[in-house]
Order: structure tokens, then sequence, then C-alpha cells
């Protein structure tokens, strides 16, 4: 927890849950948060050793079953992406692309040939899979993709462009998603199909410690069985973004929890006017309604991860969880980075890091707008999109 756990939220967790948050907390702090600083600078991640690693754990694609998945709870992976992101968004966001939106959109819409081919070895970190929705100009209105897929025989031949797309410079198979004259469709590509390229993409000053690239797709030929089967219309790639956005919930919370910790520890060794800094007023009204927020979005995260497990959650809940806790979370950030003044901007604490991946996280998998125009369409019942 925080500090000092104020509402007593450990008792609402069971004993398995504790024991996959500490695992997964130690983890992090013995392979990440050592290096995590340096990766960043350096604009490098060694992603592919990582994701191997957090395999043998069981992380990757942990919340599916079968086919090598661990199976676990919906609360069970949330804690889990919130210890991955108290370490850094660039590293949770390599296990959730690979378990959330690429293994999962092969899990549900895949057919049992592709299921077996690709998910024994992506749970395992041996594999790595991106998710090719977004594109150079089609982010928020994915429906107004251009990438296409048309027919030629018994093939499929992919043309167009992904922009965005986390892992893809060092992926094995990407589920890209093209516009057919049956609608949107899903395809697995093998990244070393002929026509496929992948290029890096610099000079990021958000995520750095994360992979990603570009995607082109120049009349990629695949074979029929390349298709997703399940996987019709826009429905199927929103589906797994709602998967992997209860994921960010969670998530974006361990990013505020490392820059409150800090803060905490700064305010209580830093003396200022004679006294430490925890010692000012102001400084413990920052800190108490920090405190406040962070558990409202614990609770909510929670109540949601909840109904994830019971299958009730339904993706405007989802959309709540995004716009509540990553706003909340880059504004403890940011309020975080005032307690430690110019320390605050400094790469030898975490905070600046942590602000500037929440910039990233508050757009990427739906941006604050969208989320508030889904919620408002459900108060309504009138769609705002068209």
């Amino acid at each position: 927890m925080v500090g000092v756990d104020l509402l007593d939220l450990d008792s609402s967790l069971t004993e398995e849950e504790r024991q996959i948050r500490a695992v997964v907390r130690r983890v992090v702090d013995e392979r990440v948060r050592p290096h995590v600083a340096g990766w960043y600078e350096a604009g490098e991640v060694p992603a592919r050793e990582l994701a191997r690693e957090f395999g043998a754990l069981g992380l990757l694609g942990m919340h599916l079953t079968g086919y090598g998945c661990a199976g676990s709870t919906a609360v069970a992976y949330g804690l889990a992406c919130l210890e991955l992101e108290a370490g850094d968004s660039g590293v949770r966001s390599l296990v959730s692309v690979q378990g959330s939106l690429a293994m999962y959109a092969i899990w549900r819409y895949g057919s049992e040939e592709q299921k077996q081919r690709w998910l024994p070895a992506m749970a395992t970190g041996e594999a790595i899979g991106c998710f090719g929705l977004t594109e150079p100009d089609h982010g928020s209105d994915p429906g107004s993709m251009t990438t296409r897929a048309r027919r030629d025989g018994d093939d499929w031949i992919l043309h167009g462009t992904k922009m965005w797309i986390t892992n893809a410079p060092i992926a094995d198979v990407a589920v890209i998603w093209a516009r057919t004259d049956e609608g949107v469709r899903g395809f697995a590509v093998p990244m070393d199909t002929p026509g496929v390229t992948a290029r890096e993409i610099g000079r990021k000053m958000s995520l750095r410690a994360s992979v990603t690239g570009e995607i082109a797709l120049d009349d990629v030929r695949l074979p029929a069985d390349a298709r997703l089967p399940e996987a019709i219309g826009l429905k199927a790639p929103l589906g797994c973004l709602t998967e992997a956005r209860h994921g960010i919930v969670w998530g974006a919370l361990g990013a505020a929890r490392d820059c409150l910790e800090t803060a905490l520890t700064y305010a209580t060794t830093r003396t200022q006017f004679g006294r430490p800094l925890a010692g000012f007023q102001l400084t413990q009204a920052k800190l108490a309604d920090m405190a406040v927020e962070w558990h409202k979005g614990y609770l909510l995260a929670l109540h949601l991860g909840r109904l994830a497990d019971a299958g009730r959650l339904r993706p405007e809940q989802v959309s709540v969880g995004k716009l509540n806790n990553v706003r909340e979370a880059l504004a403890i950030a940011r309020e975080c980075r005032t307690i430690l003044g110019a320390n605050g901007v400094s790469g030898d604490y975490p905070v600046m890091r942590h602000a500037n991946n929440l910039e990233s996280v508050l757009t990427y998998e739906g941006t604050s707008e969208i989320h508030q125009l889904v919620i408002g369409q459900r108060l309504t019942g009138v769609s705002a999109f068209t």
C-alpha cells in the first residue's frame, strides 16, 4: 500500500492475491528498479530478456486459461500490473500488450491451430506479439482505418501502415486489423512474412523504456488460415482494448504509488527552515489529498476486478476506471514533483519519469475524451461520436 494502509485495503485481498503481488513486487525490485532509470535515459530496454523472465513467472497472459497460461483472476492480474508499473509504465506495457492485446486476440478470436501455434510460446516469452490497430492518421477513430485486406484466390493481400505499436520492432507475430469488403477483420501476421517491415520510433519523451514501432504492410500475402475466424467487425478489436484497459486501471496506480512513496520519504528526510518538509501544513495537505485519491482509485480498481471475475464487467465501467485512475495518477505525479522541488526533475528520482510515462498512458487505449464520451453515452443514451 501507500506508506500506511489508511483503509486496511489488504484485508480485501485473498492470501493467493497477496502472494502473487509479493512475487511480482520482488521481481520488479530485483530486475527493474536497479536499471530502469538507465533504460529510460538511453531509450533502450532488454524487452526480450524481460519477457522470458516474466514468462517464467507466469505473468504473460496470466488471466487467460489453457495453452500454458496461468488462468489467474482478474484481480491478481491487476495487482501484477500495479506492481509492474510501479517499476515503469513501459515495463507494464510490455506485459499488457503481450497478454491482454496480442495473446487475448488470438485466445478469444483465433482458430485452434492459431492458438496452438502462438499462445504457448507467447506465454513463456519465447515469442513476442504486438497489436496493430492504430494508424498514422487514425487513432481514436479506428473505424476509419485505411489498412486493407483483399482476397486473391484463397489468400489475403494486406496493405497499409500501423503506428505507435508497442513491441512491434521485436515482435514475432502481429495481430493486424484491416478493412475488407465484409468489414473489419483481424489477422495473425508472422513478422518475417515478405512485405512486412517494422521501424522503431525514436525521439520519444515518454515510455522510453518501451519498444514502440511502425509496421508497414506492402501487399503482404497471407494464407486463408491467417485470419482470426471469430474476429468479425470493429467490436473485436474494441473488445481487446477493453481487456487491456482493465490492466491500465490498476497499472496507473503503481506509478502513482511509487511517486507518493518517494515524496513521503523525501518529505520526512529533507529539512528546510529547521524542520522536515513533512512538518509543514501545506506539505501534509498535499500528501493527505494524494493518499485519499490513491485509495479511492484502488477501491475502484478492486471493484472492477471483482466484477470482471464475476463475468459482469461492462466496457463503460472500464472507461470510468481508466478515466479516473490515469487522470488522478498523473495529478499525483505532478504534485509529488513539487514536493521534491528541483530534485523532482532529476533522473535520480522516479517522479518525472512516471509523470512523462503517464502522459502516454493518458492517451493510449482511449484518450480521456473518448472515455468521457463512452460514459456520457451510457448516461444519456445519446452517442456523441458521430
